[in-house]
């Protein structure tokens, strides 16, 4: 059996990586090869995760690079149909929700390939997100749905997805923090930094970066909480290039007097700083479900997510670009008052293995 894995940007990388360690271990029935199609190009947001994961050297880099929605998916479109025609896989893996996930997956059955989807079924309900409009598109044209969650297996017999292609099977993010914390090493990787007496701050979303005002009101907020609480905030590309733009470098240096301001950070040092924070602040999905399983308190700066089990088991609260929510969350979290969650059923560290089963199964 022949497949392709397909990654595009960071939040690929946790995903694919215990799936091709699944595959490793049946050789027997898997010959697969890994397509980068080069979305996220950044060494620190690409290379360096490959390394820390254990993810091999991509078998074929696209390298399509930063552009517009449709600029970027067209690029990735008319490069994967390449390989497809020369590599003649049995089928692909996509993997989240991002543009070369539609992308990759529209070429494939366009030419006849089938297309397994993992962490299908996830539903924000909000269609402004180009990773929804990614999602339910995905989802609509895969012959194998993979879903991490009784939500996703929900969505998809809404929309009239036969049950035969859905396979509740576990989180694969959950895969790849399991067998990190395994060899995870000790000590925190910055020395000012106490257990249980930081906040980690994650934010890049178009809806929370690329408004000056919402913008220049997070980071006042981020001021407040600093007064208190130290802080880590690795500055994502999209939001370092806004606060330059917007010229608010100022309320930036006013956070920093309490805070770590860093670039990206890999993989295992971010996984080590979220395990030990007292709480997390973000607007990412990944995120909402490490946490969830860690027992960390979560801050979500949106109006929903595709993730509900990780407010209804997990320790995840919503509370949008909203600064007053923001605090009150933040004081909530001192006191001890949000939940503390459970781990939801199947995130066990077993979805890869759950994974290649049925795809050696689905080839006859």
């Amino acid at each position: 059996m022949k497949i392709i894995n397909v990654v595009g940007a960071r939040p690929n990388f946790m995903k694919i990586a215990p799936l091709i360690r699944a595959m490793n271990d049946r050789k027997d029935r898997i010959k697969h090869l890994l397509v980068h199609t080069g979305q996220h190009y950044d060494k620190s947001m690409s290379d360096d995760f490959f390394v820390q994961l254990g993810i091999p050297d991509p078998d074929i880099n696209l390298e399509v690079g930063s552009a517009s929605h449709a600029v970027q998916t067209a690029s990735i479109m008319v490069a994967f149909e390449k390989v497809l025609l020369e590599h003649k896989p049995d089928l692909i893996v996509v993997v989240g929700d991002v543009n070369s996930t539609i992308a990759c997956a529209l070429v494939a059955v366009k030419l006849g390939v089938k297309v397994a989807h993992v962490e299908a079924g996830l539903r924000s309900f909000d269609r402004a997100m180009p990773e929804e409009i990614n999602r339910i598109l995905t989802d609509a044209i895969s012959d194998l749905l993979f879903t991490t969650e009784e939500s996703g297996n929900e969505n998809l017999k809404r929309e009239g997805i036969p049950k035969e292609k859905i396979h509740f099977v576990g989180n694969v993010m959950i895969d790849t923090l399991v067998h990190c914390l395994q060899t995870m090493p000790d000590g925190l990787p910055y020395p000012d930094l106490r257990e249980n007496e930081y906040a980690v701050i994650t934010l890049h979303r178009p809806s929370n970066v690329d408004h000056p005002d919402i913008l220049r009101n997070i980071l006042n907020a981020f001021k407040e909480i600093s007064r208190s609480l130290k802080l880590l905030i690795p500055l994502h590309p999209r939001t370092r290039k806004n606060i330059e733009e917007f010229g608010l470098g100022e309320e930036l240096m006013d956070i920093a007097q309490n805070a770590n301001v860093t670039g990206p950070i890999g993989y295992m040092e971010m996984l080590k700083l979220v395990k030990n924070s007292r709480m997390v602040i973000t607007d990412s999905g990944g995120i909402q479900e490490e946490t969830t399983y860690l027992g960390v308190p979560c801050i979500t700066m949106r109006e929903n997510t595709e993730r509900p089990s990780t407010i209804t088991l997990g320790t995840n609260i919503l509370v949008g670009s909203d600064t007053g929510k923001l605090l009150s969350a933040v004081e909530q979290v001192k006191l001890n008052s949000l939940n503390k969650g459970i781990i939801p059923p199947l995130w066990d560290g077993k979805a890869s293995t759950r994974i290649v089963e049925y795809l050696i199964a689905s080839i006859k």
